[in-house]
């Protein structure tokens, strides 16, 4: 009995995951443990083992594509097995054991957390990506819809233009498999991507530019949309043209991180009354110190050492000193729920810039740890984030997270709060600042004004459950951490 490979879900959090590659061709032999596809979630990215040994029958989704978790993506079996009749409903549904049901546990093959797939004669589907919104409205067979979310075609859209009804053949009007394949022979597959897209102008072409003449997001047309002017036309009339004299105009969809960093944000700014305080502390010491680090023994372990090390050992140390600022606030409030949780340890979250998006993985028990044990995490966690490998549970946890954009010149900024934290600290640049020298200076020193260096910080709360003054007291302590770090060390 063919077995079929669906998407797995890596944590509850997780709604798709995008092929990267295909690691196997169709009718490719696989083990249980071969690898069969790159998949990238919002945090990370693994590969996905076949599950079950045999040849691969058909690969569902190319590669790029963004496919709901839980979906089918592959089918495996004998040679020459008929992989429709598999998805149709007599196969066996298998996902990668490193996946995870709706409760974060793994999801065993045939488990109510694993099919994507009718799995009985007369059942309901899970995958149905293209027909939902038609569901309601048009009556249709459970072969009918598994093999329109297959290919590609949504409910109620024939080939051509959206909104044309898919006639069905069936009793009542009943759309069945065969006038799936007759709308389907007429008309290209679409992307998971371009199903998303349609909507009631859409115009599908003929032929899409993606894999297999795919018809993606590019491809789609609006049957409402006048034709665009040329350049020439746009001239004569006086007439601005979008796209035309103005150079190339791209769109890139937003998905995976940049989908959960959107949606994040948002709901943080949405939920929360944020409230950001500026200050700046000397860093004289703290250069001097960096300075005698990097020229030390290598033996020692402390030439690597950064100022943003330092950083992150001087808000360990003060952190628990002031527990109201490393908390989470629990609840909305609105049935009396709020709580606010504060932590005995620091777990430290340390924003990370990467090529696919800002991530966030936590250094933990940071007050626990000493400078070159945070120094040495630090770097591991964030090399991880830059090449894929970081794993889910290093991205979660954070009581308290602290984001650097002082080596980019940024000298203030308005941190966003990673809820459900209750405060968060921005690194600034390292500038000059005007300090008064009084009467009686020591070493001669004239009365006057003299320039020192002072590393800014941007602290944001939530003003919800933290005041301002308390905030203030904390980051005055910080200032006076940063300013003494030396003494700190040896504490």
């Amino acid at each position: 009995m063919a077995s079929i490979l669906i998407m797995p879900r890596q944590g509850n959090t997780v709604e798709s995951c995008i092929i990267n590659e295909w690691k196997v061709h169709e009718g490719d032999s696989v083990a249980v443990d071969t690898p069969v596809c790159v998949v990238e979630t919002d945090k990370a990215t693994f590969e996905v083992p076949a599950g079950a040994p045999g040849t691969i029958l058909k690969l569902i989704h190319a590669a790029g594509e963004d496919v709901p978790v839980l979906e089918p993506i592959a089918v495996i079996g004998a040679a020459g097995e008929d992989w429709k009749a598999a998805l149709a409903g007599g196969g066996t549904a298998v996902v990668d054991a490193g996946g995870s049901g709706e409760d974060g546990r793994p999801a065993a093959a045939g488990s109510a957390a694993a099919p994507a797939a009718n799995t009985g004669g007369g059942g309901e589907a899970a995958a149905n990506t293209g027909g939902a919104a038609a569901e309601g409205r048009i009556p249709i067979s459970p072969r009918a819809r598994n093999l329109a979310a297959r290919e590609g075609l949504p409910i109620g859209i024939a080939s051509g233009t959206a909104g044309q009804e898919l006639r069905g053949s069936g009793p009542g009007g009943r759309i069945i498999e065969r006038d799936v394949a007759a709308a389907l022979a007429a008309g290209p597959p679409l992307t998971a991507a371009a199903r998303a897209a349609l909507g009631p102008d859409s115009v599908i072409p003929p032929r899409g530019s993606g894999i297999g003449g795919r018809v993606t997001v590019a491809d789609l047309g609006s049957a409402g949309a006048p034709e665009l002017p040329s350049p020439a036309e746009a001239g004569a009339q006086g007439l601005p043209v979008p796209g035309f004299g103005e150079g190339a105009v791209t769109d890139t969809p937003i998905r995976g991180i940049r989908k959960l960093i959107a949606d994040r944000m948002y709901r943080s700014l949405a939920e929360s009354a944020q409230f950001t305080l500026n200050g700046a502390a000397p860093v004289s010491r703290l250069q001097a110190l960096r300075a005698r680090m990097k020229a030390s023994d290598e033996s020692l372990g402390l030439a690597g050492i950064t100022i943003n090390d330092l950083v992150l050992f001087a808000v360990s140390r003060t952190l628990p000193r002031y527990p109201f600022m490393n908390a989470h606030k629990i609840g909305d409030g609105r049935n009396g729920d709020a709580v606010l949780r504060t932590f005995e340890r620091v777990h430290l979250g340390v924003a990370v810039d990467t090529p696919r998006g800002l991530m966030v993985p936590v250094v933990r028990n940071a007050n626990l740890l000493s400078l070159r044990q945070i120094a040495a995490e630090a770097k591991r966690l964030a090399a991880a984030c830059q090449n894929g490998s970081v794993k889910p549970e290093e991205l979660s946890g954070s009581t308290f997270t602290v984001t650097n954009l002082g080596s980019l010149g940024v000298s203030g900024f308005t941190p966003v709060l990673n809820a459900p934290e209750v405060a968060i600290l921005g690194v600034c640049g390292i500038e000059l600042k005007p300090v008064a020298v009084p009467e009686g200076a020591c070493c001669g020193e004239q009365p006057g004004v003299r320039f020192e260096p002072h590393i800014g910080f941007s602290l944001t709360i939530n003003h919800q459950v933290v005041d301002g003054a308390p905030a203030a007291r904390f980051l005055k302590a910080l200032e006076e951490a940063i300013a003494d770090i030396d003494l700190w060390l040896i504490a």
